[in-house]
């Protein structure tokens, strides 16, 4: 790698590399293996079946865009938007259950280096997931100000994370485009 290389690129490659994330990786595929269906249509399902690609990433967007709009709110809103900005604050939350069991399905379907930058993706996404519970329940004990100062501290680790989901679906090209398509569910990573 060069030093022109991006330095958000170099990390990311560096965690593909990087054995010491086995053990994170483990304890996130027991999590995957223990939420996720086993073989089937609901797991192909999980995997975007019937839209012929990932859902995983398409997922993504409702999330980010409720907790992107409560920010937006934060900042531009004033005292007056505070109780909408609490709403998309816990409705991303709810977003998250289905975005987290698509994204361990496809945990399950992806090669070594891509597990590893995965966890760390699931691991900043839990952190991210408790910054936005302590920020809803900020606001709702009437602490707005602090509830949207910690809101801003979830978006920006959630902005990392992204970053990572995206080397994985763009760089290592994971999971491959067969898993969506109910081929090849299975694959090394499970018995590895």
């Amino acid at each position: 790698m060069t030093s022109s290389t991006p330095v958000l690129l170099r990390a990311a490659r560096a965690l593909e590399e990087s054995s010491a994330l086995d053990g994170l990786s483990s304890a996130v595929r027991g999590v995957a293996l223990a939420v996720v269906p086993g073989e089937g249509r609901l797991r192909d399902e999980l995997h975007g079946r019937t839209l012929g690609h990932a859902l995983h990433s398409t997922l993504t967007d409702v999330p980010v865009g409720l907790w992107t709009s409560a920010a937006v709110l934060d900042v531009a809103g004033g005292q007056r938007s505070a109780p909408a900005a609490q709403r998309l604050v816990g409705l991303g939350l709810l977003a998250t259950v289905p975005t987290v069991l698509t994204g361990l399905a496809d945990y399950l379907a992806v090669d070594r280096r891509a597990r590893r930058v995965g966890s760390v993706h699931a691991a900043l996404n839990s952190g991210v997931t408790v910054l936005y519970g302590a920020s809803w329940l900020l606001r709702r004990g009437g602490r707005r100000g602090a509830g949207a100062a910690v809101g801003l501290l979830a978006y920006g680790v959630a902005g990392a994370s992204a970053y990572l989901g995206g080397h994985i679906a763009q760089a290592l090209r994971e999971p491959p485009a067969d898993v969506a398509l109910g081929h090849g569910t299975s694959s090394a990573s499970e018995t590895a």
